[in-house]
């Protein structure tokens, strides 16, 4: 629990988000109805059904659901094994999958079918619930802080940054922080409603790595690759063939405000790794050596045969 948070006056409450008979009872320690309930855990309609005696109740509620439950013409999703091919930019009325609760949502398949129960579970029950649907997420504490890939190329000091694609790949990045704002606008005027919540802005990944780079005062050589260049070399999170970019522009009309750009709100998150990797407080939470995500992201041996070869 961050200690500024807890000098303004917040409480912790520890419950496990999938242990629904305990979740009323521990919640009920917080007193009365909310003002604002804002449900960032809610993985299945189990999950939303377990809060809507309490969001009923609530003056306004946000659910916080993803950009992956879209689909394109051919019903691929960002999580399909052939990439999504979506017009852009991409507004709450394109089409989404269809609700399932019968494979495990921490799946492949399962993700976007059951956040979309939980969407439509919390759509109709009656209470004033905001359907939030951000993108890349990224923010200081981040459990899967992708531009760690870069970060940690800066710390190690590497000679260049490797990008697959010309580093053309656009998936639109959604800062904590944004959200936080459309949160903000949004549980001032409750209803029920999806929005998009994303940054203003959709860099490219070649724009992310200079952004990063341009923080931390380094300078590399950008290698670009192209399309065919064979094996993993210059692989990221944000590379798609065809750009994913959310269109705002409904949160805006409400009154959102973003907080920053990409290039100006990453820049809590990069602060934060770099603090962390040198031994702060949250130390713990710099993905291992051997983490799965980032270990093929971080192949420091190819990118040097590339070099070597290269002359």
């Amino acid at each position: 629990m961050p200690a500024a948070l807890l000098a303004s006056g917040a409480s912790f409450l520890r419950c496990d988000r999938q242990d629904h008979p305990a979740l009323l009872p521990t919640l009920a320690g917080l007193g009365p109805p909310p003002d604002l309930l804002v449900d960032a855990a809610a993985y299945t309609a189990a999950d939303a059904a377990a809060l809507l005696p309490i969001a009923r109740e609530a003056g306004s509620v946000v659910f916080l659901s993803t950009k992956a439950v879209y689909v394109d013409g051919a019903g691929r999703t960002v999580n399909s094994d052939q990439p999504p091919e979506y017009g852009v930019p991409i507004a709450e009325s394109q089409p989404t999958v269809a609700p399932r609760s019968d494979v495990h949502f921490d799946t492949a398949e399962g993700y976007a079918v059951n956040k979309v129960a939980a969407e439509q579970a919390y759509l109709a029950s009656g209470a004033p619930v905001t359907v939030l649907r951000p993108s890349k997420v990224h923010g200081a504490g981040s459990r899967r802080p992708r531009e760690w890939m870069y970060v940690k190329r800066v710390l190690d000091r590497r000679p260049a940054v490797f990008l697959a694609g010309r580093g053309a790949g656009v998936d639109h990045p959604s800062a904590a922080a944004n959200i936080a704002a459309v949160i903000e606008t949004v549980a001032a005027m409750p209803a029920a409603r999806v929005l998009n919540a994303a940054d203003p802005d959709a860099p490219t990944v070649l724009e992310i790595t200079r952004a990063i780079a341009r923080h931390l005062g380094h300078d590399w050589d950008e290698v670009l690759l192209d399309a065919d260049t064979a094996g993993e070399l210059g692989r990221n999170p944000w590379q798609h063939p065809s750009p994913i970019v959310l269109d705002v522009s409904a949160a805006l009309a409400l009154g959102y405000r973003p907080a920053g750009t990409y290039a100006e709100t990453v820049t809590e998150e990069i602060d934060w790794l770099v603090s962390a990797q040198a031994g702060g407080v949250d130390a713990w939470m710099v993905p291992a050596p051997d983490d799965e995500f980032f270990a093929s992201l971080l192949d420091y041996t190819a990118e040097d045969a590339y070099l070597e070869a290269r002359g």
